[in-house]
């Protein structure tokens, strides 16, 4: 089993921590100008919202064996990915909040992320970056170039035609790409039994001849340990590989959500399983970690995200005669 160095231990912490304060943040600043009547358009971050907070360990623990050329699409939750495969988080946020200086000068948004300097995408639609990873991972066989790819979904996503389609492909034709199942048994409102004819989704690669592997307890260390055999394979030549993580939305599927489709109690039994003070206990055990570097790191963190939101609040609108810059007619 692969097991994580030090600095690479304490590298996942720190992501995981930047995730978790831009997510905050955003919770904050999000309801600006959206009360007392709640509409999604005003305020400085307009639009939909969906929060990763509790699956940071799926980020940190893949991205962790990746380069700035390996390529990686992430879902409509793509925060913590993004900030662990290295995406400019003042252009980030600026981009959350529709800026000129953001990533795609404002007209993405948070679902719509695109980084090229670190081959960084993600998309708004369920499955959608699977077949792009897939692409990616041929065009690097096809031209003798290193990197791997990588597609994150959600568990909703692995019974989308898509997902079959591309892992066929991926399979028949031995490409360097890793499948990602976040596994938070929730799809929208609909739990993951009524949804899905199978209890794992792992369960599925073998009948495309690629190995699968379940990674329970949305546990960083071992979520390194799976993705760096699945990564080593694929870079060696040997074709695909799919991992399915357990793990857990703390928050609703969008800003707002009621929630009420969760059962009695669950929410509340989930916020103690929260990864990332765990984590940090176990660092601290292990002797990686102290209560000084653990507050160092924490200070060092909130000071990316805080630095990261006043250029996204300082940074101006992209101008009204700019709205068709971009667009093909």
């Amino acid at each position: 089993m692969t097991v994580p160095s030090n600095a690479q231990r304490l590298w996942m912490f720190e992501q995981m921590l930047v995730s978790r304060y831009l997510e905050e943040s955003i919770e904050r600043i999000y309801m600006e100008g959206k009360t007392p009547v709640f509409n999604m358009a005003n305020g400085p971050i307009p639009g939909e919202m969906h929060l990763s907070n509790g699956q940071e360990p799926c980020a940190v623990g893949v991205c962790a064996h990746l380069t700035a050329e390996d390529i990686v699409t992430a879902t409509h939750r793509p925060h913590h990915v993004a900030v662990a495969k290295g995406v400019d988080l003042d252009a980030m946020v600026a981009e959350i909040f529709g800026k000129k200086t953001g990533l795609s000068g404002g007209r993405g948004g948070h679902m719509h992320l695109f980084d090229p300097r670190v081959n960084f995408c993600c998309s708004g639609i369920i499955a959608q970056g699977m077949g792009p990873a897939v692409g990616a991972a041929l065009s690097r066989q096809m031209q003798g170039k290193p990197g791997v790819a990588v597609a994150y979904i959600g568990e909703g996503a692995a019974n989308q035609g898509a997902f079959h389609e591309t892992l066929n492909l991926a399979a028949l034709w031995k490409l360097p790409v890793v499948f990602v199942i976040e596994d938070n048994a929730w799809g929208i409102s609909v739990a993951k039994q009524s949804s899905t004819a199978i209890e794992r989704n792992y369960l599925r690669a073998a009948a495309y001849g690629m190995p699968g592997v379940f990674v329970p307890g949305n546990d960083a260390d071992a979520i390194f340990a799976a993705a760096g055999e699945a990564i080593a394979r694929a870079r060696a030549g040997e074709g695909p590989s799919l991992i399915e993580i357990e793990t857990h939305r703390l928050a609703g599927h969008f800003m707002g959500d009621g929630e009420t489709y969760r059962p009695a109690g669950e929410k509340e039994a989930l916020l103690q399983k929260d990864p990332i003070p765990a984590y940090r206990q176990r660092l601290l055990e292990l002797g990686v970690l102290d209560e000084i570097t653990a507050a160092g790191i924490d200070e060092c963190a909130r000071g990316r995200v805080d630095a990261a939101v006043r250029f996204a609040r300082d940074s101006d609108y992209p101008a009204p005669e700019e709205a068709l810059d971009f667009v093909f007619v």
